[in-house]
């Protein structure tokens, strides 16, 4: 156990309830309900993405309610506010999509807003879905003040003919009903037995790995990620979670950037990767290390990938669910495993004041299956590895957590959108050693990095996962398995090479020891290409921007999906969230930055699409270097 913290001289609360000029303020809260006694107490955000936007969220009301209890226990005053959530299920396949990823740093600001704007003096958060999960945790590191994380939980798994269905089935089944190895029937049957409960998809798809991480990063309970949605263990687990608000209030901590560390952040790719996990986590890991002012780049993620072994056999790439894990005594055991096999630091803190090691002290070992020993492990290395290139000279993500084939080569089919792609899969008008291209689907692409669930399914549906090649600039669902590599950077709307390939080009992957995706031309078509990759970088392309006087900043979130702004800094970009936050970004949510030395915004010019290369030169006998 560690030192305690010494407790904080004076409640943030305090500068909207005492003083004569607070009289205005206190009136306030008397039309709220609160007495002189409320008043008096610590003022808690109890914050949650409760709403009917997916089944994720639509218990997450009830659960918060929990935690407004615990609080009230502990003696503070909860304060209950929402926030938004864009569902992925909902706005997969569509130009929906282009709205998911920014939503996460659309509902960080919200409540980050709320904290500083009321001067609440601690946060819980529950968050259902795949944006909000990383987002609840963003704002609890940018706020700096006490801080517990739930998730919300998953569905319990579908039955259908006997055995156990999930949402995942449902993309898949489509693809094999237009490849006529399922029947219409078969598929309406499914559709009805996938989504039982509320709660987030039941696989280990981003809900479940970002709860996993929450745990591992030390901001949520142990053993709160993998209980299902609808367990009644969560009415307790609400009001502990009040409770334990309160407890670090009192204590001055742990606060959030006491528990991010660069030791937390490995651990938390570590989960990802023993679990195979989704690739979506990599790119959340970076942006919660950006808010804590951490560096946390692509190649640190991808390190830890590798060096940790797959030891958990979960869907989509295994055979079991959070449910079956959270029987097993949840992730505390895979916690252990790690920290006793060398692969996880035991030294964090985490919401009790105690180190990692010592809160998982009594979980049970793996019991060979579902969870195995390090030294049976499914692979030695993680489920999800960095591939690096000339397609990607600073990287990208593929899961190969339950990948058959390891090795693939075949000819270029370039498609510039999701839509362009999924017309000519609908129609299975494309060929088997294919390595489909779907480019412009990056965050500045796109814009918004679409997940592409819809594609990557229906082609596992229909037969062809193992037989073809998918490469994007745009994301994918945790769901998503296959040969498909997604994240590519730099994307190809900022001069990447992704951008210059064209139709029966060769590319190369190979997610063995080489870790490598090459496009294979000679040296002189290389050379060409990546001078044209450096002027469409360099370039200063016209801006298409409204100026101040006619539009909001364009540095602003909302303006990206209506004017096709890139992100700034302080946004989802990618390959830019790996940088940290400025160190004069104020500590305490009462903070207010000298203006003197404030950094200036960002500038968020509009960039063109990236220029074709020049005429190709007559193929030579050399091969452009792959690393």
């Amino acid at each position: 156990m560690t030192d305690a913290p010494t407790p904080p001289k004076k409640l943030r609360s305090r500068v909207t309830v005492d003083g004569l000029d607070r009289v205005p303020h206190r009136a306030f809260y008397r039309g709220l309900g609160l007495d002189d006694e409320a008043m008096s107490r610590p003022m808690i955000g109890v914050v949650s993405t409760h709403g009917e936007t997916s089944p994720c969220n639509a218990n997450l009301g009830d659960q918060a309610a929990h935690a407004y209890r615990g609080v009230q226990e502990a003696g503070g005053t909860p304060r209950e506010f929402t926030t938004i959530s864009v569902s992925d299920g909902f706005s997969m396949n569509h130009q929906g999509m282009k709205n998911s990823l920014m939503s996460r740093d659309l509902i960080a600001d919200s409540v980050e807003l709320v904290m500083r704007g009321h001067a609440y003096d601690g946060l819980v958060g529950y968050g259902g879905c795949d944006k909000n999960l990383p987002a609840l945790i963003m704002a609890m590191v940018r706020c700096n003040a006490p801080s517990v994380f739930v998730f919300g939980g998953s569905t319990l798994p579908g039955m259908y003919k006997g055995k156990t269905v999930s949402i995942l089935d449902t993309y898949e089944g489509a693809g094999a009903v237009m490849a006529g190895t399922m029947t219409q029937e078969d598929l309406d049957g499914m559709e009805r037995a996938a989504m039982p409960t509320v709660g987030a998809c039941p696989g280990q798809f981003t809900a479940n790995t970002m709860g996993m991480v929450s745990e591992v990063l030390g901001i949520a309970p142990l053993g709160s990620a993998t209980m299902p949605a609808v367990y009644a263990e969560r009415r307790a687990l609400g009001e502990k979670a009040g409770r334990l608000v309160m407890d670090i209030l009192k204590r001055g901590g742990p606060l959030p950037r006491d528990l991010i560390t660069r030791k937390s952040l490995e651990n938390a790719c570590a989960i990802v990767a023993a679990t195979g996990g989704s690739t979506n986590a990599g790119m959340h890991i970076s942006a919660i290390a950006h808010e804590a002012g951490i560096s946390f780049t692509m190649d640190d993620v991808g390190a830890v990938f590798e060096r940790t072994p797959l030891i958990g056999n979960l869907r989509p790439g295994g055979a079991y669910y959070a449910l079956d894990v959270h029987r097993l005594g949840g992730v505390p055991i895979i916690i252990k495993e790690l920290i006793r096999s060398g692969h996880m630091h035991g030294d964090t803190l985490t919401l009790t004041g105690q180190t990692l090691a010592e809160a998982v002290a009594d979980a049970p070992a793996p019991d060979g299956e579902i969870i195995r020993p390090v030294e049976n492990a499914i692979d030695t290395s993680g489920g999800v590895i960095v591939l690096k290139g000339n397609l990607a000279p600073e990287g990208a993500f593929i899961k190969v957590a339950g990948l058959k084939v390891r090795v693939h080569e075949g000819p270029a089919r370039v498609f510039e959108s999701e839509e362009d792609c999924m017309a000519a899969v609908r129609k299975r008008d494309y060929k088997e050693g294919e390595v489909i291209i779907i480019r412009n689907e990056g965050p500045a692409g796109g814009p918004g990095m679409r997940e592409m669930l819809g594609p990557t399914a229906v082609i596992y549906g229909q037969g062809m996962g193992e037989k073809v090649a998918l490469v994007t600039d745009g994301r994918f669902s945790g769901a998503t398995r296959g040969m498909c590599i997604g994240y590519l950077s730099p994307e190809a709307h900022n001069g990447g090479p992704l951008g210059l390939v064209e139709n029966g080009d060769i590319i190369r992957i190979d997610t063995n020891a080489a870790c490598a995706i090459d496009l294979l031309v000679d040296d002189a078509t290389c050379e060409a290409g990546s001078m044209a990759v450096a002027a469409c970088t360099n370039a200063a392309w016209p801006s298409a921007v409204p100026t101040p006087s006619t539009a909001m900043s364009t540095s602003s979130p909302l303006n990206v999906m209506f004017l096709n702004v890139p992100l700034s800094v302080r946004d989802f970009s990618f390959t830019k969230e790996f940088a940290p936050r400025s160190a004069t970004r104020p500590t305490d949510p009462l903070a207010t930055p000298d203006p003197t030395t404030a950094a200036a915004p960002a500038a968020s010019p509009r960039h063109g699409p990236p220029a074709r290369p020049p005429p190709r030169p007559p193929a030579g006998a050399g091969r452009c270097g792959s690393r």
